[in-house]
């Protein structure tokens, strides 16, 4: 019997029951995400508009990866994809001069495939106002490119001869004028004129004069080597991003930080702002808009809150109870939620071999911050001593704008899944309110997920599935190159134009990781970040209370609306429902 592999995980670190972190630029996402860029153009010039282009945004946290090292393949895929889009558009014009023209007659239909993407549009469905039109355009320049490429098999072979035509068409016989391309002409060369001049030919009329009057051979070959020569560089392409997956974006590879070739380059802006972006991104202080102060941390799972009043307890007697802190309440929850990364058998080496996430569990306080008041992005306050200093004044203030949480963060499936629980306790007029705010970020988008797969299959295809791939997206290679080229320029010119280095600082506009993140979670996935938010609640939960009892509050408010149920499970009720935290529980919410 085979056994099944199973993927290597990290071992033990030195601080009990823990599992030592991934570093954020070696990590499995960091990795995919920077593949994603030579996949996608749209979320690559995303990547690059928000970190390259609007400088003066602070960057997003970015939970379990390195958002420089994405934006350094961001820009090295976009510098590849302008060369090759430049190299062919070159070998277009070529082509068009060396047939004199007649290679025209296909353009028609080609910048016809690449309108109906543009209708189209990216969104997943699209309305039907899009789809149709789209749909009927993409096949309109099927049909004619099929015919083009009818006529063009059955002339390479002599299928048209000029003497069953009576030589009404040959350039010389009618008078007409012209050129003799390659020696013998083309048959219908009164119709490349035409398809040059006419915007109706260069849409695809040229293509039916093709089909009733053929080209000659010599001319039928030139038109099908110039195809050869574009199918062969957007094959080459391919086989260079195949190549790059295998090198430099393997596994293996993308551990080896200081040979990859995207960091090394000689982009000063480049370097000047990944310093900036490895400072903000993984700093314990958060520089947020006020329209999104969670950005980053994916999208929020049933927030909720309780408020209660403190009461001492009877059995105090005359004493009175010990005054309670946002801090020490914190203190006290705080090594509950680090006991999680314990695991559960006591035998060493049984312990060892336990790979639950929870052992990855990391817990620090943050503060959040509003961008509204700084001069610049300089004067961002991520030096040392900052945080120390911001953290000891939000702590206790309870203010609205500058905010302190406890963070919990467990970064499953070589952080795919990310699972982060914001937790604040503020006290204030002899009441206490526990916010608890979980995120949870979904998995990479399957196509980035898919990539070292897309790659190795490339590779896999024989010379003929390489050639029959890259002859099936040479017609739309034209209009790619120049959307490329288009976007490339509006990119710089924007840069250079917007002056967004004196400009005021500004919060995330967006996050790159939540850019790439899938729409939904798989089952697996969705089971497990509920079981980390529910084992984090349940600890958070008992943490407060015991922090209110040793103090010698009353905690039969809290426990009446935080109620024990089966076998130590939590009811949290709010004003949507109730949350049941736990295994084997009945919750029935009367209202």
């Amino acid at each position: 019997m085979t056994q099944a592999h199973v993927p290597q995980q990290a071992q033990a670190a030195g601080q009990p029951g823990g599992l030592p972190p991934v570093h954020p630029s070696l990590s499995e996402a960091t990795r995919l995400m920077a593949a994603g860029t030579y996949l996608d153009e749209e979320y690559r010039d995303a990547v690059i508009d928000e970190l390259y282009v609007h400088e003066e945004r602070v960057t997003a946290p970015s939970l379990g990866f390195d958002a420089a090292r994405v934006l350094a393949h961001a820009l090295r895929a976009r510098n590849l994809e302008i060369a090759w889009a430049l190299g062919i558009l070159v070998v277009w014009i070529l082509g068009v001069v060396v047939t004199r023209t007649a290679l025209l007659l296909v353009l028609g239909p080609c910048l016809q495939l690449g309108i109906a993407r543009l209708i189209r549009g990216t969104a997943s469905p699209a309305p039907w106002y899009r789809t149709v039109p789209a749909f009927l355009l993409r096949w309109w320049a099927r049909v004619l490119l099929a015919l083009f490429g009818g006529v063009l098999v059955i002339s390479l072979f002599g299928g048209f001869d000029s003497d069953a035509h009576n030589g009404a068409y040959r350039y010389g016989s009618s008078g007409n004028g012209g050129y003799d391309a390659f020696g013998d002409g083309f048959e219908g060369a009164n119709s490349v004129p035409t398809a040059v001049t006419g915007p109706a030919r260069l849409l695809g009329g040229g293509t039916f004069d093709a089909a009733s009057q053929g080209f000659s051979p010599g001319l039928a070959w030139g038109v099908a080597g110039c195809f050869a020569v574009i199918a062969l560089c957007v094959g080459l392409q391919r086989l260079q991003f195949a190549r790059i997956m295998a090198g430099e974006l393997s596994s293996e590879g993308f551990q080896d930080f200081a040979a990859d070739p995207a960091q090394n380059n000689d982009n000063g802006r480049l370097k000047r702002l990944a310093a900036m972006i490895r400072v903000e991104q993984h700093a314990r202080l958060a520089v947020y808009r006020a329209d999104a102060p969670f950005r980053g941390a994916g999208d929020p799972f049933d927030p909720w809150s309780v408020t209660i009043q403190l009461r001492p307890r009877t059995s105090l007697g005359d004493r009175s109870p010990a005054r309670v802190s946002n801090a020490e309440i914190l203190r006290i929850v705080e090594p509950l939620i680090a006991q999680l990364r314990i695991p559960a058998p006591t035998v060493a080496a049984e312990a060892l071999a336990v790979r639950d996430r929870l052992r990855q569990l990391e817990v620090t306080e943050y503060v959040f911050l509003p961008v509204d008041g700084l001069p610049s992005r300089a004067h961002a306050p991520y030096r040392d001593g900052d945080f120390e200093q911001h953290r000891a004044a939000a702590l206790e203030e309870g203010g609205e704008a500058r905010r302190h949480f406890l963070r919990i963060r467990v970064g499953g499936w070589e952080e795919h899944l990310v699972t982060t629980v914001f937790v604040r306790v503020h006290t204030q007029g002899g009441m206490l309110v526990l916010e608890i705010a979980p995120h949870v970020l979904p998995p990479l988008r399957e196509d980035f997920f898919r990539a070292d797969r897309a790659a190795h299959d490339f590779n896999c295809r024989a010379p003929l599935g390489k050639a029959a791939w890259a002859l099936m997206r040479t017609p739309g290679s034209a209009f790619r190159s120049l959307l490329v080229v288009a976007r490339a320029i509006g990119s710089t010119w924007h840069r250079l134009t917007g002056g967004y280095g004196r400009a005021l600082p500004d919060g995330p506009a967006r996050s790159v990781r939540e850019l790439a993140a899938a729409p939904d979670t798989s089952l697996f996935q969705t089971m497990d970040y509920r079981r980390y938010v529910k084992s984090i609640e349940d600890r958070v939960t008992s943490g407060v209370r015991s922090a209110l009892y040793e103090a010698g509050y009353d905690t039969g408010q809290f426990e009446q609306k935080i109620v024990n149920v089966a076998q130590g499970g939590v009811m949290i009720e709010n004003s949507r429902g109730a949350i049941s935290v736990g295994d084997h529980n009945t919750v029935r919410n009367e209202g």
